[in-house]
């Protein structure tokens, strides 16, 4: 588990809190198949992964926040990837691929990241603010969504309450 040491004890536990609440509190049951083309040529398509959690995440190489959750997300990609979920990055960057693939090399990120725009951004649903996130569940339902920050305790609680109810 990732600690943030920039927050007080107190303020992180209420901000992984926060986000589980406000995963809970989205969209469920929506079904949808998406097709994704990540910057080394992969394609990722939802039926891919059936069994395991997906984790789709709008940001931008300029937005702040979506820079505080990358450590985040790489954490739980990495704990994950091979097991239970799968996180897929889709910069919303209107400049080059290689300014995107210099800065996810820089930043260390290790989930697939796709260069978006309006047309793969209609796959997934509405991105109305940055960081936007989409959860699908492993039998490829999308059970939440997320406007701002997400962090790894929170997706892990969200996931952890989904598999006991």
């Amino acid at each position: 588990m990732a600690i943030n040491f920039s927050m007080e004890p107190g303020k992180a536990v209420l901000k992984s809190w926060l986000a589980v609440v406000l995963l809970a509190c989205s969209c469920s049951g929506y079904a949808a198949e998406f097709s994704l083309q990540d910057m080394q040529g992969k394609t990722h398509r939802l039926a891919d992964y059936r069994g395991k959690w997906v984790l789709i995440n709008f940001w931008a190489t300029w937005c702040p926040p979506c820079l505080n959750e990358i450590p985040e997300l790489t954490s739980l990609y990495n704990q994950h990837k091979d097991k239970d979920l799968v996180v897929i990055g889709i910069a919303m960057d209107s400049g080059a691929a290689k300014m995107v693939a210099d800065f996810t090399q820089s930043h260390g990120i290790s989930y697939p990241v796709v260069l978006g725009n309006h047309k793969i951004a209609v796959q997934i649903g509405d991105v109305v603010v940055l960081p936007t996130s989409y959860l699908y569940d492993p039998k490829g339902q999308r059970v939440t969504s997320y406007m701002g920050e997400v962090t790894r305790a929170g997706v892990e609680a969200y996931i952890k309450k989904r598999k006991f109810n």
